[in-house]
This record gives C-alpha cells, sequence and structure tokens, in this order.
C-alpha cells in the first residue's frame, strides 16, 4: 500500500514538473517571437501599407505549416513560429507607425493595458477546474462575426462602430485567452509548446490592436 502511494505521488510530482516545463517553454517561445515581432515592426515601419497583406498572408501559411511539422522537427517548428512573429511585426508595422507618430501615449497604455488584459484573464484560465472549450467554441463563432462586422463597417458608417468592434473584440479574446492557457496547464505533451505559443501571442497581439484603437480614440 505504502509502495503504491509512494509511486502516485512521485507521478503527481513529475506530472506537476512536466507542467511547469510546459508553461516555460511555452512563456519563453511567447516572450522571443514577441521580440521577432518587435523587429519585423522595425524593419517595416517605412513600409507601404500594401504589404501588410503580404505580411498577413504569409503568416498565416506559416501557422499552417506549424501543424504539420510540429512532429517531425521541433526546431523548424520554432523557426516557424518566429517568422510568424517577424511576418506579422511588417504586417502591422505602418499601422503601430501611424499611431505612434500621431499618438505616442496610446501605444505605451495600449502595452499596459494588454500586459494587464492577458495576465490577469490568463490566471483566471490557468486555474479554471471548469472545462471551457464551450467558452471558447462561442469566442470562435463570435470572432468570425466580428470579422464580418468589421467588413460591414469598410462600406457603411456606424456611430461608435470602431469602439464598439474593439469592446467586442476584448470581450472574445477574453474567453479566447483563458481557454488557451488552461489548454497550457492542462497539456501534457511538450512538443505542443510552439502550437500554444502562437496562439497566446496572436491573443496578445490581437489585444494589443484592440486596445490601440480605444486609446487612440479616447485621446
Amino acid at each position: 500500500m505504502s509502495e503504491d502511494l509512494s509511486y502516485g505521488g512521485f507521478g503527481a510530482a513529475a506530472t506537476r514538473d512536466q507542467t511547469r516545463t510546459l508553461f516555460g517553454q511555452t512563456m519563453g517561445y511567447v516572450a522571443v517571437t514577441a521580440g521577432f515581432f518587435a523587429l519585423g515592426a522595425y524593419l517595416g515601419r517605412n513600409l507601404h501599407s500594401g504589404w501588410a497583406i503580404g505580411g498577413y498572408v504569409a503568416a498565416f501559411v506559416c501557422l499552417i505549416a506549424m501543424n504539420f511539422t510540429v512532429r517531425r522537427s521541433g526546431a523548424l517548428t520554432s523557426g516557424l513560429l518566429f517568422a510568424v512573429g517577424v511576418l506579422l511585426g511588417v504586417a502591422t508595422a505602418p499601422a503601430i507607425a501611424y499611431y505612434a507618430s500621431a499618438n505616442p501615449q496610446a501605444v505605451w497604455q495600449a502595452g499596459g493595458a494588454t500586459a494587464l488584459f492577458i495576465a490577469g484573464f490568463g490566471a483566471v484560465g490557468y486555474a479554471a477546474r471548469r472545462d471551457l472549450s464551450g467558452i471558447a467554441r462561442m469566442s470562435f463563432v463570435a470572432l468570425i462575426a466580428l470579422i464580418v462586422f468589421g467588413i460591414v463597417m469598410i462600406f457603411v458608417r456606424i456611430p461608435h462602430g470602431s469602439l464598439v468592434y474593439s469592446v467586442l473584440g476584448l470581450v472574445i479574446f477574453a474567453g479566447l485567452t483563458m481557454f488557451d492557457f488552461q489548454r497550457l496547464r492542462r497539456s501534457k505533451d511538450l512538443n505542443s509548446a510552439p502550437l500554444i505559443a502562437a496562439s497566446i501571442f496572436l491573443d496578445l497581439l490581437n489585444v494589443f490592436l484592440f486596445f490601440l484603437r480605444i486609446f487612440s480614440r479616447s485621446n
């Protein structure tokens, strides 16, 4: 009996160590990807806005490729993740450069608010015992609806539409952030670190852009 308890305790400790290792690796990937994003934003600061479309498309291709390489080559998957950071930095560089020149205070405010947002909802998701997959499904459907709403705003002027769009986006990504951090806690596969890091980085980037729209409007 005592031997079984000993093995049970060892298994639980091993699982906790594995969870901590996965968390450290994933957040390390997020930090490095954010650094590559900053590099891409710097390199693309003077590019024409037309480059943004190419950057988004190339980043999307890299994200799809990661799902096929994750079981074959960890180094290649990590490289694709960092490429996503650079490409999204280039894609968003014209917008960030515009906000930085027109209202630099909004950029700093958005960065601080994003850090608090991700830390808060990430902690809630990481600690949650209830399965959040239902919230994730609803958030994904709502995200598609938000994209449609954004397209409509291009052609139809909606009073305070930009503010409504940003607030709804934050609500949606609150749910997605909680789910991604819960997935991080529940996963036992160390190879999944780059994929989870990609999801968390995309949460972070979208939240930053939503806050940037809100703070630039308020200022």
